[in-house]
Order: C-alpha cells, then structure tokens, then sequence
C-alpha cells in the first residue's frame, strides 16, 4: 500500500561518534556486481566475529547461531510464481498478537545463504513477516555450506533476466500478503545485487510500501518516474562504485517530488551488515546506526 509522496530529504552532516553522515551521490542502469567487493559467505569457524549487539542482525559468522537459537517460528515454502515457475523461500513469523506487515528479504549476489536468513529473523524479530526468496531456485544451484555455494551462485545471478526477477518478486509479495497472519502491506529489502533489485523494485510496482537498499545500485534516471514507494539507501563511504551511483537518482526523485533518503557511513565498505567485524571498526559502527534506520523505515510507511 503506498503512503502519501513526501519529498526527498537530503541533508549534508560530518559523522563523528558513529553518527551516520547523509549525503547526495550517483547511479547506473545496473550491478554486474561480481563478487570482488567484498569476500564471499565463509562457514570457517576461525572467521572472525563482530560482538553481536542486541536488535541487529549477526554478522555472517554468526548466522547459524542465530538461526538454531532463535525462538521464532521459520519455515521452507515453496511459492508458484505463474508461467511454470516456483520459488523456494525461508520465511519466519513475529511474536505479536496482531497481524503483520510482510517484507521481502532480496539475497546477495552470493545467493539465499544462512546470513540472510538470519537478516528475515531479526526482521520477525521486529514484528514482521519477514520472507527471503530463493532467486535461483529454477537455476538448479546444488545444496551446500554457504562457501561452497556462494561461486556457483554468483555465475548464475549473471543469467538472470531481471523482468523475470520483479515478477517472481511480485508472486512472492501476493503470497506474503495472502498468509492469514499478515496484514495487506509489503516491504522490501535487499543487499549487493539485492540492494539494486530492492531498488527497482520501486520502479517496478506500484503497490510496494517501501524500500531499502543496502549498497546497491540505482536504475536508470530515466526510469524512476514511476517510482512511488518511499526509498531509503545505506551505502558504506569505502564503496566507490556504489557511492558513485547516488546523485543521479537523488537528483532525479527530487524533481519527481519522491522520497528518496540515503545515508554513507564514512570509513565503512560493501558489504558492511554481513561483515560487521570489517574495516577497524566502520562496518560496525555502520551497522549499529543502518538497522535501527531500517525498522524505523518500515513501520513509519507500513504499519497502520
């Protein structure tokens, strides 16, 4: 359900402290991201841990912890998404006594792996229903530890056309808001090359409520009239090749009278939610400040 358009707020602030510095910056047609920004999912138990904070997402060495602690309910489903295709997603339910709304969970480049699935539990942790689609169900991509898959997934993403991505999105969407538990409103988020799908997204439906994109890339200026949803963007100040796609579509949605707010946390790369115990510290302070962000995001659009 869209909320009244309200226009972009940008503002120019310096960060000091772990507060987050708001900036204007550019964006491409689209992210061949391939990987190299940053390392790929690791099941090493010698990887290092970023101290886990209460109300955020693990890092990635923490996922599977999460995940086989977490006292909420999550499940394999499988959704039909027309023309003879069908998704497997991860999807977990809140603690509350009322009806949800529903966010989608868009998975690197690196495919649906254990740390995103531990993303959709904070998100149920934070009272919504939270699902994460596996985009490359129909590519065939084998079982396995996360850095196993992680290169199979990166050259399958490549063969993805992205009109197909958006509508395997849209069923995933329809069936979320179909659940008995969830109310009629939808969310997206998504990270790396989900960051840019969460992204189009918005140039993609009408009936999104919202949107974030962690370090992902814009779609084209062009293309952005029809966006609707409110879009929020967290981008790590390290990031040149994402940073460098943010002021064209600033530029743009604020001609357009949309709400397009973003934030660079200085000193922090790509990648910096998963890799939270990352550069000396930024990709920490970045997280702490980016999810908080996130939630506020959501329930301001999507909650009645």
């Amino acid at each position: 359900m869209r909320t009244k358009d309200r226009g972009v707020r940008i503002g120019m602030t310096f960060c000091l402290a772990g507060l987050a510095c708001t900036t204007n910056k550019i964006v491409p047609t689209s992210d061949s991201h391939s990987g190299t920004d940053h390392a790929p999912p690791s099941n090493s138990t010698t990887m290092a841990t970023a101290p886990q904070t209460q109300g955020l997402p693990p890092d990635a060495a923490g996922a599977l912890s999460r995940l086989g602690s977490s006292p909420r309910h999550g499940e394999w489903v499988t959704v039909r998404t027309g023309g003879g295709d069908s998704l497997r997603a991860w999807v977990v339910y809140p603690e509350r006594s009322t009806k949800a709304p529903v966010i989608l969970v868009v998975h690197e480049v690196f495919g649906l792996s254990s740390w995103v699935r531990s993303v959709a539990d904070q998100l149920a942790a934070d009272g919504f229903i939270a699902i994460a689609p596996d985009l490359l169900t129909m590519k065939n991509v084998p079982e396995g530890p996360d850095s196993v898959v992680a290169p199979l997934a990166v050259a399958a993403i490549r063969s993805l056309d992205p009109a197909w991505v958006q509508r395997q999105l849209d069923a995933v969407a329809q069936y979320g808001m179909s659940l008995p538990a969830a109310q009629k409103r939808y969310g997206i988020v998504g990270f790396c090359w989900g960051g840019g799908i969460s992204f189009a997204h918005a140039v993609h439906s009408a009936s999104l409520g919202a949107s974030v994109v962690y370090y992902g890339v814009s779609p084209a200026t062009t293309d952005l009239e029809s966006v609707r949803a409110p879009i929020l963007g967290l981008y790590g100040g390290s990031d040149a090749r994402v940073d460098a796609t943010i002021p064209p579509a600033d530029s743009a949605l604020r001609r357009l009278g949309r709400t397009y707010e973003h934030t660079v946390f200085p000193g922090a790369g790509h990648g910096f939610l998963r890799q939270q115990s990352g550069m000396d510290g930024a990709n920490l302070v970045a997280a702490r400040a980016a999810w908080p962000a996130t939630v506020a995001w959501f329930r301001k659009y999507l909650e009645p």
